[in-house]
């Protein structure tokens, strides 16, 4: 099984139609797996015992399909680390509803991919298992944090990942790896049962090649869930029916997206991305977003700060590591988290500490809460006359392994273009729009809440106008 020459509803006819059996097609994946994993450590952890059904049914399009989760969401089958010594050996009692709306679909979870520590890095970096590397250049990151999901797809390993999006973590990858990677609308998907990092940033979205994988994928993970107080009823379209189709649409391009920080490289194959959206009958034209320059700034206040509040749980009395030959029940505390933390976990949980201390909150938290509603309030105002943002999703390609990671304000830039998006919950996508440098190049799009389906069309238009999927990695592929 060539994942490269597939799609989820490629390989569902196969299914049906019995040119491959269920159980065949569970041990190709695995197979290519662990062929690949050695050297990309996409996965902390491989599904070896899994069962596949054996019979497929004609309507279930994803009753079988192999998928890789990424590591911070629960599942009862295998451990669940979120990348960190704390929860190297956690092993959950329950699933999260997004693995529960899965597996009542069919879906097989081949595996647990690696994420930077509790899903703070850009790079999958801050990994306690291990650096995973980019398929198209094994001396680059895959971007983070869901950079093993990128990975695993990006390399062939699987046809479609979900992933986890703070502040950018399946779009930056998405775009580092030449994938599709969309984070829906906050509430869209429910957040029960994944590990928090910033509650009310954090969703769970869907990586694959195919845009139209995606929107399977996503179709089936959406909805409401009364377990989780942020879940919207809003109703669920069918975003598999997609149509490539953009004449009319109103394409809005910020200049703040496209300033003098970006690559030249990547400007350039994201004006051809814009090229190809006016070509084919859309609308652009240049917008302002004058705060999206403080949503870095915003971001890590309020990250961090909701992140000190939801780790105070790993406290190495009910569950996670426990630092052993302790003398008190304050030396198990500072212990346990000094050992079971990375450096950016701890370095996160400080700054969020500070900004919500007595006498800093209103400097700091409460000061990053009011620019976040102004940073609402630009998108509000652009989405009254357009239909859809579209810039870079990442100012640079992938950068090496090791060149940023001491550098934290450095690293906390590469997200500069994909945190606006999170700060006002909407809708984005990254789709891959040509190489500079040799190495993908990511066009984002961002669409009013709960327009998906706006991105997916678009999207879709891009894929089928570039000839990108062509194209295949080093690693897994041909090139």
């Amino acid at each position: 099984m060539d994942y490269f020459d597939e799609t989820i509803a490629s390989v569902h006819q196969q299914l049906v139609e019995k040119k491959i059996s269920p159980s065949e097609l569970v041990q190709a994946t695995l197979a290519n797996i662990k062929q690949l994993n050695p050297d990309l450590n996409a996965f902390i952890a491989i599904n070896d015992h899994v069962s596949a059904p054996q019979t497929v049914s004609q309507d279930q399009v994803l009753q079988a399909i192999p998928l890789a989760i990424k590591d911070n969401i629960l599942t009862t089958d295998l451990k669940t680390t979120a990348g960190s010594k704390m929860l190297a050996n956690f092993q959950s009692v329950y699933p999260a509803t997004v693995m529960e709306k899965l597996l009542q679909a069919g879906v097989v979870n081949i595996g647990k991919t690696n994420m930077d520590e509790f899903a703070m890095g850009s790079s999958t970096e801050t990994s306690y298992f291990g650096v995973t590397k980019n398929p198209w250049n094994a001396q680059k990151v895959p971007g983070g944090s869901s950079g093993g999901s990128a990975a695993a797809v990006a390399s062939g390993q699987v046809l479609a990942a979900l992933g986890t999006d703070t502040g950018g973590s399946i779009r930056q990858p998405a775009s580092f790896n030449g994938i599709f990677g969309i984070k829906p609308t906050y509430g869209r998907v429910s957040r029960w049962g994944v590990i928090a990092f910033s509650s009310s940033l954090d969703q769970v979205g869907v990586l694959s090649r195919h845009v139209a994988d995606s929107a399977q994928v996503l179709q089936t993970i959406s909805g409401f869930d009364q377990r989780d107080n942020t879940s919207s009823q809003q109703a669920v379209p069918d975003f598999s029916q997609i149509k490539a189709d953009v004449r009319g649409l109103k394409v809005a391009v910020p200049e703040e997206f496209m300033g003098a920080g970006v690559d030249a490289g990547v400007r350039e194959q994201v004006q051809k991305g814009i090229k190809l959206l006016d070509q084919n009958g859309a609308l652009v034209e240049t917008v302002k977003l004058p705060h999206a320059q403080y949503a870095v700034q915003v971001y890590y206040i309020i990250a961090s700060s909701e992140a000190s509040s939801n780790l105070q749980r790993y406290d190495g009395i009910r569950y996670g590591y426990r630092a052993q030959d302790v003398q008190n029940l304050e030396d198990v505390y500072v212990r346990s988290r000094s050992e079971g933390f990375g450096d950016e976990v701890k370095r996160r949980i400080m700054l969020g500490t500070f900004a919500l201390s007595t006498g800093y909150f209103d400097a700091y938290f409460n000061k990053a809460a009011q620019v976040r509603t102004l940073i609402n309030d630009d998108f509000d105002k652009v989405f009254q006359d357009f239909d859809l943002i579209v810039g870079p999703t990442s100012p640079t390609t992938a950068f090496d392994i090791g060149s940023r990671i001491d550098d934290p304000v450095v690293m906390y830039m590469n997200d500069i273009l994909t945190i606006p998006a999170n700060l006002a919950g909407l809708p984005a996508a990254s789709v891959p729009v040509g190489f500079a440098d040799g190495m993908p190049v990511g066009l984002q799009m961002i669409a009013p809440a709960f327009k998906e389906q706006t991105i997916f069309n678009a999207a879709q238009l891009v894929e089928n106008e570039t000839n990108f999927l062509q194209q295949r990695p080093q690693m897994g592929g041909q090139n």
